[in-house]
């Protein structure tokens, strides 16, 4: 889910730096046929950019809200969280071989106590 949310991102992204293409073409354009000038074109052209930018970040601080929200709601596992369970294992498979390896403790042998009633029988 979370690779789709991407791709729709970029897709915007990229649907953004080729409107600014297609502007910057246009302005060209009006240039050369003298309808605007080069101040103007460029004036034009900056206050899109920088408005292109500001709608980016603000698409992105969304973006990022979203994915927060759908992972809270979701409970993934975190990143940290799995390399935390990692290295426990890792250290419980250590304690498991290093008691592997020690031999077993000698059982105590137990005698039988006898009653004096039992001995007489």
């Amino acid at each position: 889910m979370a690779n789709l949310v991407k791709e729709l991102l970029y897709t915007g992204v990229g649907a953004a730096v080729l409107a600014a293409d297609r502007v910057q073409k246009l302005i060209d354009e009006l240039v050369d046929q003298r309808k605007l000038s080069k101040e103007e074109g460029k004036k034009f052209v900056d206050e899109f950019m920088k408005d292109n930018e500001s709608r980016r970040e603000d698409i992105e601080g969304k973006f990022n809200k979203l994915v927060e929200d759908v992972v809270a709601k979701f409970d993934f596992i975190k990143g940290a969280d799995v390399n935390g369970l990692k290295s426990r294992i890792e250290e419980l498979e250590g304690e498991l071989k290093a008691a592997a390896k020690k031999p077993a403790a000698k059982k105590a042998t137990t005698r039988k106590t006898t009653t004096k009633a039992a001995a007489k029988k």
